[in-house]
């Protein structure tokens, strides 16, 4: 019955002629990372119902779209269908870079949080996370995203984030599918190695960006150093900055910025317009390292005018105007996080084991990167200089 899927994205009209030819080579992309030609139309049947109107998009609704009788195929499909989500995953990447690929983009990292119940769900612990703006009972995923110049963006890679009492524990983690042996992995340690990962396959970027969680780990900005990779990575007030006279930390710093040292500039446009700010940037003992400091245009709630801090290791050349661009290309991950949830059903999955979120989150990944794609297409070329 998942014929009717692909009969009912024919039947009429150029428009969803055009739909179904861009499906249909996306999905070639990946048809190769399906073990059989069941798991094959099961795979497709997902993914266009991800694409789907539905409010909800589990195992039951999914099934339904499809024309199945039961949610039976599509729970086989993430939890015991023999396919490969990383090399899917490594499709993806590939999409992405060949239709938003430029090599002036942002790889921006992030976590994002999956609200659960009980404590089967691999991974699964009592956790604060910006999802909630609390400590609740929660998965963490880490994800990387592609932010192109033009705003265009996608999410490209994502890893399961599980707490040191999981991987203590190697029988609950046996329980939830999670293969023997794997070690304790911090936040910036997952975003290390899905940089990495995209660094090796090619993917044209020019920066990485992030917010404190990762910003302020010193391993992850030495490593980046290491690879050559330029960053803009936001601080605490409190992180401490090598100085010609010592160690400061950043909001002392900025505390020594004069009145002309700041200059007005916006870091990319928001629902309102531009989102403007004061900037300065002050150099530091560190080779190639600077402080980027910004501080808001209006009083904040308390009275005062709200500053923010970012760690910078630029490329030579580079200006405070594309500096403060890359600061405000980190939102492009949270811009794909609220799409991929709303849109492509990211956090509807309803499964417990490891390798069963790993396969949901990629293909609802693909399905957003779908998205990105058509909007892009369907976007006005840029007007040409002088035009």
């Amino acid at each position: 019955m998942l014929s009717v899927v692909d009969d009912a994205r024919v039947v009429a009209g150029a428009g969803h002629a055009a739909w179904s030819e861009s499906f249909n080579e996306l999905f070639a992309r990946v048809a190769g990372v399906f073990g059989n030609a069941a798991v094959r139309r099961h795979g497709r049947a997902y993914l266009l119902g991800l694409l789907s109107q539905a409010e909800r998009k589990n195992g039951w609704t999914l099934a339904e779209f499809a024309g199945d009788v039961s949610p039976d195929g599509m729970q086989r499909l993430l939890n015991f269908s023999p396919w490969d989500e990383d090399a899917c995953r490594d499709a993806l990447r590939r999409y992405v870079a060949g239709h938003l690929g430029d090599p002036g983009a942002v790889l921006a990292v992030d976590e994002t949080g999956f609200l659960k119940k009980g404590r089967m769900s691999a991974g699964v612990a009592r956790m604060y996370t910006g999802t909630a703006g609390r400590v609740e009972n929660c998965q963490v995923g880490v994800f990387l995203a592609y932010a192109a110049p033009d705003g265009s963006r996608a999410l490209i890679d994502r890893e399961l984030y599980l707490p040191e009492k999981w991987t203590a524990d190697t029988g609950r983690c046996a329980r939830a599918g999670i293969p023997g042996g794997t070690e304790f992995a911090t936040k910036p340690a997952l975003a290390q190695k899905m940089i990495g990962r995209a660094a090796a396959a090619g993917v044209p970027f020019r920066w990485v960006a992030a917010d404190e969680v990762y910003g302020q780990n010193p391993g992850l900005r030495d490593w980046l150093e290491q690879q050559q990779i330029a960053y803009v990575m936001a601080v605490p007030c409190s992180e401490p900055v090598a100085t010609a006279t010592g160690k400061l930390r950043a909001d002392e710093l900025a505390a020594r910025v004069p009145d002309d040292g700041w200059q007005v500039l916006s870091c990319g446009d928001g629902s309102k317009g531009p989102r403007l700010y004061d900037w300065a940037l002050i150099g530091t003992a560190s080779p190639g390292r600077q402080l980027l400091v910004r501080r808001s245009l209006a009083l904040g709630e308390k009275g005062t005018l709200e500053l923010a801090y970012f760690l910078t290791c630029a490329p030579a050349g580079a200006t405070l105007a594309e500096l403060v661009a890359v600061a405000g290309a980190r939102w492009a991950v949270e811009d794909c996080f609220a799409e991929a949830k709303n849109e492509t059903g990211l956090d509807h999955y309803q499964v417990r084991r490891y390798r069963a979120w790993y396969r949901h989150v990629t293909l609802s990944m693909l399905a957003h990167a779908f998205l990105a794609v058509a909007a892009r297409s369907a976007s006005p070329a840029p007007a040409e200089k002088g035009a």
